[in-house]
């Protein structure tokens, strides 16, 4: 009996024990507030991550996230702004420093007090009255020195020259702003009524000049052009006459711009005269059109 008295109280012992002695794993430490408040604070810190980049807001559909990935810092539209910006520049600057050097070119021509080419003349226009080279200003000039007995080199310069007419006519949409001139080299033959019906078979625009042979003489001298012509002739003689095939474009203020030679087309010479009359107009001065 007293074996099994003793097992039981054993038994009953240790049953006590196992029922006060607290768990260590369901036991936490007690902090006191403050402390837990602090804990909370820095973890919660501890998990936000660190940037500097400014936020965004989140794409919601599939769309806004392509068209953000796309795009990128540039859009077609500011690259196709840039380019038409940068090519309009690149063509700006090479038609100013045309511009510049035909000035240039147009100023080196001039002499110190007077024009190397061009000058004071009197002649006499097809009705007979007296034409000076100050209705020559105020327009763009384009002056011929020929006669109507030439074979073959006149009749293919006024040829050209009717040609020019018409397209520099139609390029400034009719405005009259060009004077095309004959001056005879011939003054003996090439009377006003000679020269009239000669003109006449090329363009009706050309206006023609003639006069003695001491006026004649003076404006090629003027214009630097070769002057062959005899003297003392007598109408019926029969003489050669030679003289420069050149035409000559004069500004509105009577100076002299630019030469047109044989090898220039119509096209070439009709694209370098409104050069010039463009510049002209783009720089706002007087241009008479009537």
């Amino acid at each position: 009996m007293s074996l099994p008295l003793r097992s039981l109280t054993r038994t009953l012992t240790r049953t006590s024990r196992t029922c006060h002695t607290p768990s260590i794993a369901t036991t936490r430490p007690i902090l006191p507030q403050t402390l837990r408040q602090n804990v909370s604070v820095t973890s919660s810190r501890t998990t936000a991550p660190f940037s500097t980049s400014p936020m965004r807001s989140k794409a919601r559909t599939m769309g806004q996230i392509r068209a953000r990935n796309a795009t990128g810092p540039f859009s077609w539209k500011s690259a196709l702004l840039f380019v038409l910006t940068g090519a309009g520049m690149i063509v700006y600057f090479r038609v100013e420093k045309d511009r510049l050097e035909r000035k240039r070119i147009a100023e080196m021509s001039k002499g110190v007090g007077k024009p190397k080419v061009g000058g004071p003349f009197v002649l006499k226009d097809l009705e007979g009255k007296v034409f000076t080279e100050e209705e020559l200003k105020g327009r763009y000039s384009f002056v011929y020195f020929g006669f109507t007995h030439c074979p073959d080199i006149c009749p293919d310069e006024l040829d050209k020259m009717a040609e020019i007419i018409d397209k520099v006519k139609e390029a400034n949409k009719g405005d009259n702003v060009f004077l095309p001139v004959f001056i005879t080299c011939d003054p003996v033959r090439d009377t006003p009524e000679v020269l009239k019906n000669y003109l006449q078979e090329f363009h009706k625009d050309i206006i023609g000049l003639t006069g003695t042979y001491d006026q004649v003489k003076q404006v090629c001298k003027a214009y630097r052009v070769y002057f062959s012509t005899p003297k003392d002739v007598k109408p019926g003689d029969d003489y050669l006459v030679d003289h420069s095939i050149y035409f000559y474009l004069m500004d509105p203020d009577g100076d002299f711009v630019e030469c047109i030679g044989r090898q220039d087309t119509p096209e070439s010479a009709t694209k370098t005269i409104m050069e010039h009359i463009n510049d002209w107009k783009r720089e706002g001065k007087p241009l008479k059109k009537d």
